[in-house]
């Protein structure tokens, strides 16, 4: 069985935009865990590496955060998109579609299609 990959943490910011906009408001560790199971568990997000990004999301305004309840009854800090969080996620989502693109004709090109 393969290892699980870690994030990048620049793609991890876009992977918690996205988490959010579909799923709604959530707690760090339930964020990291679905993205884990999204991924098909390739992916690990450690508190090291979601925490910071989390922290910056929320410095830019792009998401903010209150105190709650989490489903064990314990108090955590609950995550949600803003409105400016929804437009960096449709903008990002363009710029990483056409880099994905870019890189898939890359790997698609044979040795005389770049002759």
């Amino acid at each position: 069985m393969k290892d699980k990959t870690d994030v990048l943490q620049g793609t991890l910011a876009l992977m918690v935009l996205k988490t959010l906009d579909v799923l709604g408001p959530l707690h760090g560790y339930g964020m990291a865990r679905r993205i884990e199971q999204i991924s098909g568990d390739l992916l690990a997000v450690n508190q090291g590496t979601l925490y910071p990004v989390l922290l910056k999301l929320e410095q830019e305004g792009v998401i903010a955060s209150e105190w709650g309840v989490s489903e064990n009854n314990r108090r955590a800090r609950f995550y949600r998109l803003t409105r400016a969080g929804r437009k960096r996620l449709q903008a990002e989502s363009r710029d990483w579609e056409t880099t994905a693109e870019i890189i898939a004709r890359f790997f698609a090109a044979k040795a005389e299609d770049l002759k």
